[in-house]
């Protein structure tokens, strides 16, 4: 039975493409192992919440902190695919607004690539509930940099499929901000890369954006047929078998009072 309070491409698509999630996403940079440290807190004696884990591109930055890590995530095809990799943490199905823990029984959540699915006054008081005074939340995004206009192109293909599907980059997500229990975000920026072949810094990687993932199988392959046409016509990546995706990490935190 699908679950009321997850968006349906989300539900839909993230069940339909765990894999390709896994294989596409980019990973974070190293760059942020020291935030997580400075800005977050995490440690050894330390326990964090990875909030909407998905398939788990995040939990190795935070399991490199040496912080206790629980895992939670809605979607059963994504959390199987992060136990079976990660047996070494606790990986529960639940969401933001209802998780399965006690009051202020850990020392942060995170969320990577995830809030904007869950930015409601619901979530924001189950976090203040769960995490314990003087702890983090912790907010971050992999951001594709529009600057470079192949990247911009790579836009312009996948918005008419947005629909109603919540982005980071339409900035819903700031206005449960300021929010009850938690000072302000405070910001951070970290430049990035995805380096790898085209079809899966590309292709893949887009093919797993939910609602892009959910359409039926033949809208997806003609999807797919543009993003290949993109890479042909660029002059920059003849003759590469591997490229260079921009983006900027950004991460925010804001203090659990």
């Amino acid at each position: 039975m699908a679950n009321p309070s997850i968006h349906h491409a989300a539900a839909e698509g993230f069940a339909a493409n765990a894999g390709g999630y896994a294989r596409g996403r980019p990973d974070y940079p190293p760059a942020l192992d020291r935030w997580l440290h400075d800005a977050v807190h995490l440690a050894p004696d330390r326990s964090v919440v990875d909030l909407g884990a998905g398939t788990g591109k995040f939990t190795p930055r935070l399991l490199a902190t040496g912080a206790r890590v629980i895992a939670i995530e809605p979607v059963d095809a994504m959390r199987a695919r992060l136990a079976a990799d990660f047996p070494q943490v606790d990986a529960l199905a639940g969401s933001a607004e209802d998780m399965p823990l006690d009051d202020a029984s850990v020392d942060a959540v995170a969320c990577a690539q995830a809030f904007h699915w869950f930015a409601n006054a619901a979530a924001l008081a189950e976090l203040a509930r769960v995490v314990r005074r003087g702890g983090v939340l912790a907010l971050i995004w992999n951001v594709r940099d529009e600057s470079v206009p192949w990247v911009r192109r790579i836009t312009d293909l996948i918005t008419p499929y947005e629909g109603d599907a919540p982005r980071y980059h339409r900035g819903d997500w700031r206005r449960v901000f300021p929010a009850a229990g938690f000072g302000p975000l405070v910001e951070a920026r970290f430049p990035h890369a995805h380096v790898g072949p085209p079809e899966v810094v590309i292709v893949e990687r887009f093919l797993s954006v939910s609602f892009i993932a959910a359409l039926p199988d033949d809208e997806r392959a003609r999807f797919a047929d543009r993003l290949r046409g993109l890479i042909g016509d660029e002059p920059s990546f003849a003759g590469k078998e591997e490229i260079s995706f921009p983006y900027e990490t950004v991460a925010y935190q804001a203090v659990r009072l």
